[in-house]
């Protein structure tokens, strides 16, 4: 992993490799993950070797379109003041253009235990990755727009 560039928020090929960058002001550290061609099984992780300002970034030469990732963001967990960073909670890039498989509605998708009761104050451990559709690497389309994948952005 290279330090890429923080200038294009999402994933973007380039055609030798693709440039990550994602905001989250608050974030410790973001890992990058890839998974199986069929999204099944997570294959590995990389940290987001830089940081500018508010935007993690980094370039990863050979990784081509099609390539199924995600994000974990760490952070603090401190729901009193706006933060819920879990990195057992796999995020998809809101900037992608693509995401391939089928959204669940299931517990471990949530950040808290809902049966605990501490209600949403409390923190979840749960793996969420099955759950969760994947994103795919761009391509070099740039006539494409943008569009979020999710309602919102990590503070």
């Amino acid at each position: 992993m290279l330090p890429g560039t923080p200038s294009r928020l999402g994933a973007h090929f380039d055609g030798e490799g693709t440039n990550f960058a994602l905001f989250s002001a608050n974030a410790q550290k973001v890992e990058l993950c890839f998974f199986s061609s069929d999204g099944q099984s997570e294959t590995s992780r990389i940290l987001l070797p830089e940081r500018s300002g508010p935007v993690w970034h980094g370039y990863l030469p050979g990784t081509r379109p099609g390539t199924l990732y995600g994000y974990r963001v760490h952070g603090p967990y401190d729901p009193d003041r706006g933060h819920r960073f879990n990195p057992n909670k796999l995020l998809l890039d809101p900037y992608t253009r693509e995401m391939r498989g089928k959204y669940c509605s299931y517990g471990d998708l949530l950040g808290f235990i809902k049966s605990d009761p501490k209600g949403d104050l409390s923190f979840d451990t749960c793996d969420s990755a099955p759950f969760v559709p994947n994103v795919t690497c761009d391509s070099a389309r740039d006539s494409c727009p943008v569009q979020r994948a999710s309602g919102a952005a990590l503070r």
